[in-house]
């Protein structure tokens, strides 16, 4: 894999703690077998490692929910003839480096490719890494021109790598940038590290997205138990500013394949004031067959949480459609066709007869007279 951007260091946020950054360390930290080590390597040379303290500490043993979703395994070495380098296409959607355009009215904006942590799942791990860096000045005064000259584009989602590794001057001078632009109604932020390594997320970091834009945040977390007291503080500092939150999961076999760890996880969520957004379908890159739920399974998860917890908890079950197709919904449908005309399922699985088409409507019309 070559990465070639360049990784100025005044542009990351000091660490906190020591990160596990390889396999020596994985053993050294009991999460990996010795004899294990051999098969690892060829694995680390392929894909990125790195666990923060505050996400290692939450491991148990290396096959829970959180050591499967970041401790590298032997079976990423084998490629599903489905699975690619670039599931959902950002690659050819990319008119300059660092900006992504899929959808007419807004564009992904890369500002850098490293992470907190790198997720054995990723659908960009072909390029992630801590040797990935950043767009440097010049790069990035390109993307921010390209988005300068596009006005249909009235929202840009600020993601990579992670934004929120950026030093807070670079993410400030990026958001300013941004607010500058009129036609760009919208920021967004997505970001894993609230939950990955939530010191990061200081005072002057939370100031930093402070903009007369909306601004949102996406936060990315996968099971109940990433949503620890420091990262609940995280989230605070951020939601404190007026900034909402939002939150993205995807579904993964042997982290959250389960109706009780789904309605853990969401439940962690509203708790936290962060409102379940997207439940992605797992993305085939290349190396991650384990972690894949058929989608007639996740719609079966998901119908299971419909009645048990409440709409704010509910996201949308979401496939990114290989190739750069774009997001659909995935959702259960309770709408079926019957002898007599449309049924419909309740939460219990009970099925029920529609009233004509215009009932609906003249009940409305009695509502608003």
């Amino acid at each position: 894999m070559t990465r070639s951007v360049n990784h100025p260091q005044d542009d990351f946020t000091p660490p906190t703690g020591r990160t596990l950054r390889d396999i020596p360390a994985l053993v050294a930290a009991g999460l990996v077998p010795p004899d294990a080590a051999p098969a690892l390597e060829e694995v680390a040379r392929q894909y990125a490692t790195a666990i923060p303290p505050a996400f290692a500490a939450l491991i148990e043993r290396p096959d829970d929910p959180i050591g499967l979703q970041v401790i590298p395994d032997a079976a990423e070495l084998a490629v599903a003839p489905h699975e690619h380098a670039d599931p959902i296409g950002d690659d050819a959607l990319s008119p300059v480096p660092g900006i992504v355009h899929r959808y007419a009215d807004r564009a992904l904006l890369k500002p850098l490719l490293v992470c907190p942590l790198y997720c054995r799942f990723c659908f960009r791990r072909e390029h992630v890494g801590p040797d990935g860096g950043v767009l440097d000045d010049a790069a990035l005064a390109r993307a921010l021109d390209w988005l300068r000259d596009h006005p249909a584009i009235r929202e840009v989602i600020l993601t990579g790598g992670d934004p929120l590794m950026l030093s807070p001057r670079r993410l400030r001078q990026i958001v300013q940038a941004l607010d500058a632009m009129p036609h760009v109604t919208t920021i967004r932020i997505h970001s894993r590290v609230p939950v990955a390594d939530p010191a990061r997320i200081t005072d002057e970091l939370a100031d930093a997205m402070q903009t007369d834009r909306a601004m949102w945040v996406v936060m990315h977390a996968n099971h109940a138990s990433e949503f620890t007291p420091a990262a609940r503080a995280a989230l605070r500092r951020i939601q404190a500013r007026a900034i909402p939150i939002l939150g993205q999961s995807v579904l993964l076999r042997g982290v959250n394949d389960s109706v009780a760890a789904l309605e853990g996880l969401f439940r962690a969520m509203v708790e936290a004031r962060v409102k379940p957004y997207y439940l992605h379908q797992l993305d085939p890159a290349p190396g991650t067959a384990r972690f894949h739920v058929p989608i007639a399974e996740g719609q079966r998860l998901l119908a299971g949480l419909r009645g048990r917890v409440t709409g704010l908890a509910w996201p949308t079950y979401t496939l990114d459609i290989p190739g750069g197709h774009g997001k659909v919904p995935l959702g259960p449908d309770y709408l079926e066709a019957g002898e007599d005309g449309p049924m419909v399922r309740d939460p219990a699985g009970g099925r029920h007869k529609l009233a004509a088409e215009s009932a609906p409507n003249l009940a409305l019309g009695a509502r608003e007279r």
